[in-house]
C-alpha cells in the first residue's frame, strides 16, 4: 500500500482543539501547490494568476472531509513560512466561512502550537483586525482574474471552528472507513 499523507496522517491526538496540518503552500508564495489525492504527492496546480501571494502558511488537515469532498482546509498562521508537506501541530482558533464556486469551502484559522509568538491566541477574535481584512481580501481576490466568482462569507469562532473540524473528521471516517482498516492491517 503506497502512503498517502491525507490517508495516512493522523489528525491528531488533541482533535478538535489542536489539530495536524499538513502545508502545501508556504506564506508568500504565489504558486498554488494541491496535494494530489491519488498518488499522495504535491501537484503544482497553478499560478496565482492575480498579483498577490498566500499571506499564511496553507494546507490540509488529514483525515478529514469537508462540503466540497477534499480533505478540510486550514491557514496556519507562524512567524515563518513552512516547507510544503511539513506536519505543523496548529491550534484550532476560528473559521473562514466562504463559498468557492457555488460549494461550502470553509478555511480553517490555526496558530502553530509551537511559535511562541502566537501560540497564546485562542480566538480568531484576538488576531490584529488588520490580519482578518487580509485574510479575507486575499481569498475575494485571488481568483478574480481566473474569472472565478468566491463569495467570503464572514469569520467565525473556535468554537465553531472545533465544530466544523469534528464533522469533517465524522464525514471523512464514514466515507474511508475502509482505507483506514486497510491501513492499519499493514
Amino acid at each position: 500500500m503506497k502512503f498517502n499523507p491525507w490517508h495516512h496522517v493522523t489528525v491528531g491526538e488533541e482533535q478538535p482543539n489542536v489539530v495536524q496540518a499538513i502545508i502545501e503552500i508556504p506564506q508568500g508564495s504565489k504558486a498554488k501547490y494541491e496535494l494530489d489525492k491519488a498518488s499522495g504527492m504535491l501537484k503544482l496546480d497553478r499560478v496565482l494568476f492575480s498579483s498577490v501571494s498566500y499571506p499564511h502558511n496553507y494546507g490540509f488537515i488529514p483525515q478529514t472531509l469537508g462540503e466540497d469532498n477534499d480533505p478540510l482546509d486550514i491557514i496556519v498562521i507562524c512567524q515563518i513560512d513552512v516547507d510544503p508537506m511539513c506536519i505543523i501541530d496548529a491550534k484550532v482558533i476560528g473559521v473562514l466561512r466562504m463559498v468557492d464556486n457555488g460549494e461550502g469551502d470553509d478555511k480553517i484559522i490555526a496558530v502553530a502550537q509551537n511559535d511562541m509568538s502566537v501560540n497564546h491566541i485562542n480566538d480568531v477574535s484576538e488576531l490584529p483586525p488588520h490580519l482578518t481584512v487580509e485574510l479575507q481580501n486575499f481569498f475575494e481576490d485571488y481568483k478574480k482574474l481566473e474569472n472565478k466568482v468566491v463569495v467570503v462569507e464572514d469569520f467565525q469562532n473556535a468554537e465553531i471552528a472545533r465544530e466544523i473540524v469534528s464533522k469533517s473528521i465524522k464525514n471523512y471516517n464514514e466515507n474511508y472507513e475502509q482505507i483506514k482498516k486497510d491501513y492499519k492491517r499493514n
